[in-house]
């Protein structure tokens, strides 16, 4: 009883894991999809925006991918050794 437990336990956290994987890349080629439609706007624009034409809404953040972000190990940072 115990070994069907355990095996549908990992059975499970399996099947979890390559489901956030698969939605991760599907997340990135749909946002790879948008940038390439809008430098291909770009493109043929040729024009600079002022701030009153911007878009700043596509700029944002996605919460859904920001627990997918590593974290980066930092260093000691120490003031005192850049001006020696």
């Amino acid at each position: 009883m115990k070994n069907i437990l355990i095996l549908t336990i990992i059975c499970s956290t399996l099947l979890i894991a390559s489901n956030a994987e698969e939605q991760s890349k599907k997340r990135a080629a749909q946002q790879l999809k948008i940038e390439m439609e809008k430098e291909k706007k770009y493109s043929k624009e040729q024009a600079f925006y002022q701030m009153n034409n911007y878009d700043f809404k596509g700029a944002e953040v996605n919460p859904d991918s920001v627990d997918s972000v590593p974290e980066i190990p930092v260093d000691d940072f120490d003031m005192d050794s850049v001006y020696d």
